[in-house]
């Protein structure tokens, strides 16, 4: 493995950091995640910043030439890598990251004239349509159903726990069309438009803000908006969580997270010393410091792989967990050295770093086992009843 960047790419991420420098707000304390953004100003900036990702062909900088790409997974890490770790918003995870890859591999060629450009310059807003209120981890027993009629599908059922579709134009889901057959045989992938008749949206109040249901109530999806082959879904469905799990972002936001950590135990004293002379706490971080290192070398790797051809299958996996349990051991972390203090939510006069760190330990308490599994979800906005502190 070659850990080395060429310098064509070193260049490329010199571009990115300066148009990070000239984008982002120097008060800016959103998320760097486009779907997770805050409705209202926050959203409205992140939604800005799609499109000028997508004017400068940065959405497709790992799609083939010929669908308007450069064909380089190599820069299309580098630009995730520093857009997550500085937390500028733009990048699209769902759309341009999972949606436009598997069209290009499963598509049909109507379905990439009429999707891929408006991903590409940021135009259109996608949402996952795959757990369902009683198919989260075990993502197979998705029970909507899709019965072919004429020249459609008439769509029935509920997905949950969908990032930002009440703010999306599209969506990607798993619907049964064979009832009989064995429960991963059975599933076909279709995109769905939530402008639709029968389709409701419903925002999840909880405090990380922006997971959703989606209900299909008789909706006409036409045949050509399925992917793939019918009742090959599932093939479809591994090809799109390959494309997320092998993203390095959430390894990215983690490392700023530690960055923002190792200062605050830096720049805090107590009992008239700084928390960074603790042993204790100098330890903790610098294992979690050694673990940082550890998972970018798996999602290096994995870049590696395919900039040179090779298939990735079971590293993706590996990258993902790792990535994840390095989020939340730097979540947990952070709310033992906040202590009391760090419970109290965003805009406590009293809650150090901005009360940032506890909407990040949400997330992580999601992220070990997977945002679409619904137990840990509930867990979530079980937390948000519990009356946290508001200082």
């Amino acid at each position: 493995m070659d850990f080395r960047f060429s310098q064509e790419d070193e260049a490329f991420r010199q571009e990115v950091r300066e148009f990070i420098q000239q984008e982002l707000p120097p008060d800016w304390t959103g998320t760097g995640l486009l779907q997770e953004a805050k409705d209202g100003p926050e959203w409205e900036f992140c939604r800005s910043m799609l499109r000028k990702l997508g004017a400068k062909g940065w959405h497709s900088l790992a799609w083939p030439q010929e669908y308007g790409g450069q064909g380089s997974v190599t820069k299309q890490f580098i630009l995730s890598d520093e857009m997550y770790y500085h937390e500028l918003p733009g990048v699209d995870l769902q759309g341009a990251l999972m949606c436009g890859p598997v069209l290009i591999e499963y598509g049909s060629e109507e379905q990439k004239k009429e999707h891929l450009p408006k991903i590409a310059r940021g135009e259109a807003v996608w949402a996952q349509g795959f757990s369902e209120p009683g198919a989260g981890s075990d993502l197979a027993a998705v029970a909507t159903r899709a019965v072919e009629k004429d020249d459609c599908y008439i769509v029935d059922g509920q997905k949950v726990w969908s990032t930002g579709a009440h703010r999306a134009d599209w969506t990607f889901i798993l619907a049964r069309t064979d009832p009989e057959a064995r429960k991963h045989r059975g599933i076909s992938f279709f995109l769905v438009d939530l402008k639709s008749p029968g389709v409701t949206v419903r925002f999840l109040p909880n405090i990380v803000g922006t997971y959703c249901e989606i209900f299909f109530d008789g909706v006409r999806v036409p045949k050509e908006n399925l992917v793939g082959k019918k009742n090959d879904g599932w093939t479809v469905a591994g090809a799109v969580l390959g494309y997320e799990r092998s993203g390095i972002h959430r390894i990215a936001a983690a490392r700023r997270n530690l960055t923002r950590l190792l200062e605050f135990a830096q720049q805090t004293r107590r009992n008239g010393v700084p928390l960074f002379k603790d042993p204790v706490v100098r330890n903790r971080l610098s294992h979690l410091f050694v673990e940082c290192e550890a998972v970018r070398v798996l999602a290096h790797r994995i870049v590696w792989m395919q900039s040179t051809g090779q298939p990735v299958d079971y590293q993706a996996s590996m990258s993902r967990v790792a990535g994840a349990e390095f989020q939340q051991h730097v979540a947990q972390a952070a709310m033992q050295l906040l202590g009391q203090y760090g419970p109290l939510e965003e805009g406590s006069r009293w809650t150090p770093l901005k009360g940032f760190f506890l909407r990040q330990y949400l997330y992580a308490m999601a992220a070990t086992i997977g945002a679409g599994t619904a137990e840990v979800q509930r867990n979530i906005i079980a937390l948000r009843g519990l009356g946290l502190p508001r200082g």
